[in-house]
């Protein structure tokens, strides 16, 4: 599963969501809890989906500090997802909502997360020098 990026997941699912299942709406409250101040916090259906949206690009960030053949295509298919996430939200009506902007927003964070981290790291492999020195 290394060379599948991740956040084609939340893609599919939201997309699933909307279409097969119909649509959800996204604002509306799935559960409250109250906190030790006296407020009430309440968690959304747009809440719980992007806090899975993070946790998957937690999961490519860390992918991505492994360097070899595999990462190349990993951050390619991932740059894909997020030309995708960005047509969709451009095109598709149901997709020009909040919750895809931030999924599609976490999108590019994995991109440029990923390819910044592998540059770097492959900095750090090639360093010349007696103990790393550039």
């Amino acid at each position: 599963m290394y060379g599948v990026p991740l956040m084609i997941l939340p893609l599919i699912g939201y997309n699933v969501l909307e279409f097969v299942f119909g649509g959800v709406d996204w604002q509306a409250p799935l559960f409250s809890l109250a906190m030790s101040s006296g407020a009430v916090w309440t968690a959304t259906a747009s809440d719980i989906f992007l806090l899975v949206a993070l946790v998957f690009l937690f999961i490519e960030i860390l992918k991505a500090t492994h360097t070899g053949s595999g990462s190349i295509v990993d951050h390619i298919l991932s740059t894909v997802v997020f030309v995708g996430c960005v047509i969709e939200f451009l095109l598709v009506p149901r997709a020009a909502t909040s919750t895809f902007f931030l999924m599609t927003a976490i999108a590019f964070v994995d991109v440029v997360a990923g390819f910044s981290i592998t540059i770097r790291g492959a900095r750090r492999d090639f360093a010349v020098g007696p103990h790393g020195d550039a």
